[in-house]
């Protein structure tokens, strides 16, 4: 079982640089504390085309333009250190309107910044595999997702592991020899319930996805129902 939620207890601690809503809080956003690379560092001294990719391929941030262009031109006058730093900087950059119906204007950037510190999605995506050859057969992965982005590299891995011919389409059968490693459970993802969703507000993103292995010198079986995940 994976849960890829970043644990409240760090979101909550403004030391550790997570959250946006403590001005005062470095830039930091390290989950492992030992490594090297901060946020600090990344809005410091990357590129500015380097910043502006991460923002709109991490963050989805629409304005990933304006923010990168707007960091670069501060950054040659002083530092940023602090989440209130870069939180002028966003609000500068956001449209008010955009600012009034799109949330908080540091979520985006903020999400960003971690993931591309802490390499999120690139250990996600080359752990997936390596998980499922691992599983005894009928063992099962599951993972729990925050954001789409995750969420895409799980489902795109479970299809590929479960069906994985590399074929052209109009091959009548398949020559490539790739063999499944079993099925998905969950053909589309479970949510959280009602209930589960107004006791912790934080799980109103969650999804979770489930692959089961199959024995490898077997075709992989019908999916069996559901018993209890729901819950």
């Amino acid at each position: 079982m994976l849960d890829l939620g970043v644990s409240s207890y760090q979101l909550d601690d403004a030391a550790r640089g997570f959250t946006y809503r403590d001005e005062k809080a470095p830039l930091d956003m390290r989950m492992d504390v030992r490594q090297e690379l901060t946020a600090a560092e990344i809005v410091n001294t990357w590129p500015e085309e380097q910043i502006k990719k991460i923002l709109w391929d991490y963050g989805e941030e629409r304005f990933a333009g304006n923010i990168a262009r707007n960091i670069c031109k501060t950054r040659a006058e002083r530092p940023l250190t602090t989440a209130g730093d870069l939180l002028a900087i966003l609000r500068s950059s956001i449209p008010a309107k955009s600012q009034q119906t799109g949330g908080h204007p540091g979520k985006r950037t903020f999400q960003a910044l971690r993931i591309a510190c802490n390499r999120e999605l690139e250990v996600l995506e080359n752990s997936i595999d390596a998980m499922i050859r691992h599983l005894r057969p009928q063992g099962r992965l599951s993972i729990i997702t925050f954001h789409s982005l995750e969420d895409r590299i799980v489902k795109s891995a479970f299809r590929t592991n479960e069906r994985p011919c590399i074929c052209p389409p109009h091959f009548p059968v398949c020559v490539c020899g790739r063999i499944s490693k079993g099925i998905v459970i969950t053909k589309k993802p479970i949510l959280p319930s009602d209930e589960e969703m107004e006791e912790n507000s934080r799980s109103k993103s969650a999804k979770l996805r489930v692959f089961e292995r199959s024995d490898e010198d077997q075709k992989p079986q019908k999916a069996a129902k559901l018993t209890g995940w729901e819950k």
